[in-house]
């Protein structure tokens, strides 16, 4: 806590400046896939994998903040510094892989804000499109600082999913005791248990995060001498991001899955089951958090996925950028829009499978992400007397080995 004890005002103006990329990435990791996936966890099976977040928080702190130290120490971003001690065929696979994993989680987004305005009668062929020319402004017509004070704002709107979570009235003592106990050892020789912590690991640790926050902490100006102050931006938006995750699925345990509904059809299919069990309130506010936390996600992920493309293959980025400066960056990110609202049109298409795959496809991307960070971060060359602590790297390398062993049972199990 050393970083408060001293001139604390200072240190607190110092914070505020350099508070956002970690939180915007932590917040919007609770996206319409995460939602849907923390709801259906809960859903189907109660609290017994509620003790799967203290792991994950551990390690999506650990992870964030290598992300971002990185983007300090070096000035560069995740998929450019990968280009360059990696080579180019490596980082075209990886950015590939990215590619194709973030689209289908695009698509999961603009399901999510279809999904929550359709619970109040409005017709996603509108909305959809209305959404899509939303974040396609916003982003194309602002700059990083005025885009950045929006989406802190969205922030906020995540403490929804805390007052839903209270209103569900829940057996606190059986959620607190489910999160600090060992699953039993059964469970974990069940394909659709073990599939369900792949998709929870996915939806909270997302290879496009570190992408994301490591461009921003780079965008955003923060050096090493502000890296203190960005570590807490970090390591409260982690928190703040796993609590909220954590009430989704004590709000659909205490409710769905105690009353017998195992089985949603999707985020919106969650809130609209809350209603008879849990009251209008806790249904208002679980539909207003899912369009929020869509509409939110839906500008981030094709940003974050531009600038992990355009940097990995050599393109100017950046959102303080205009469009002639930086046209590819800018035309991915259009693609990434009108695709993923386009795929959403198409009549019958599967949107639960959709979103739940594409959250385990993350599971699966994100070993082969950490492993090109761990790399990095150990460099000497690169960065100084900045490499990762002993504790960093064990947990990290613990990560990348407990996901991959998760997604081999995954596999066997099927």
């Amino acid at each position: 806590m050393t970083f408060f004890a001293k001139g604390w005002r200072g240190r607190l103006m110092l914070l505020l400046a350099v508070v956002g990329p970690g939180f915007i990435t932590a917040s919007v990791d609770n996206d319409a896939g995460g939602i849907f996936t923390y709801s259906q966890a809960g859903a189907q099976f109660g609290y017994s994998l509620l003790w799967v977040m203290i792991p994950i928080s551990i390690a999506l702190i650990v992870i964030q903040v290598m992300a971002s130290r990185m983007g300090a120490v070096t000035g560069k971003g995740l998929s450019d510094l990968i280009r360059e001690e990696f080579g180019f065929r490596l980082t075209f696979f990886l950015m590939l892989a990215l590619v194709v994993t973030n689209f289908f989680n695009i698509v999961a987004e603009f399901a999510g804000v279809a999904s929550s305005l359709e619970l109040f009668g409005a017709s996603r062929y509108i909305v959809v499109p209305a959404a899509a020319f939303i974040v396609w402004v916003l982003v194309v017509r602002g700059t990083y600082d005025s885009i950045e004070k929006i989406f802190l704002t969205a922030s906020g709107f995540y403490v929804c999913y805390i007052v839903a979570g209270l209103l569900a009235r829940p057996d606190w003592k059986a959620a607190a005791i489910a999160t600090i106990s060992r699953p039993p050892a059964a469970d974990l020789r069940s394909y659709s248990y073990v599939y369900m912590v792949v998709a929870l690991v996915g939806t909270t640790i997302a290879p496009w995060m570190q992408f994301y926050l490591q461009a921003s902490v780079v965008e955003k100006g923060i050096t090493i001498r502000q890296y203190r102050a960005s570590r807490w931006d970090v390591i409260l938006g982690c928190i703040f991001a796993d609590v909220v995750a954590w009430f989704i699925i004590v709000a659909c345990a205490a409710t769905l899955y105690a009353h017998g509904q195992h089985e949603i059809k999707g985020a919106a299919n969650a809130a609209e089951a809350l209603r008879p069990l849990a009251g209008d309130y806790a249904f208002l506010l679980f539909a207003a958090g899912l369009f929020n936390a869509s509409l939110f996600a839906a500008s981030i992920l094709p940003i974050s996925t531009a600038y992990a493309v355009c940097e990995g293959l050599g393109f100017e980025s950046g959102l303080d950028k205009k469009f002639h400066e930086a046209p590819v960056f800018y035309w991915l990110y259009t693609l990434l829009i009108v695709g993923g609202a386009a795929v959403l049109l198409i009549p019958r298409l599967p949107l639960v499978e959709v979103s739940v795959l594409s959250q385990v496809a993350n599971g699966m991307l994100l070993p082969f992400v950490l492993i090109f960070m761990l790399l990095l971060t150990r460099d000497r060359e690169l960065m100084g007397a900045y490499v990762n602590s002993r504790r960093f790297n064990v947990i990290a390398w613990l990560t990348v080995g407990v996901m991959i062993v998760l997604t081999l049972v995954m596999l066997v199990l099927r």
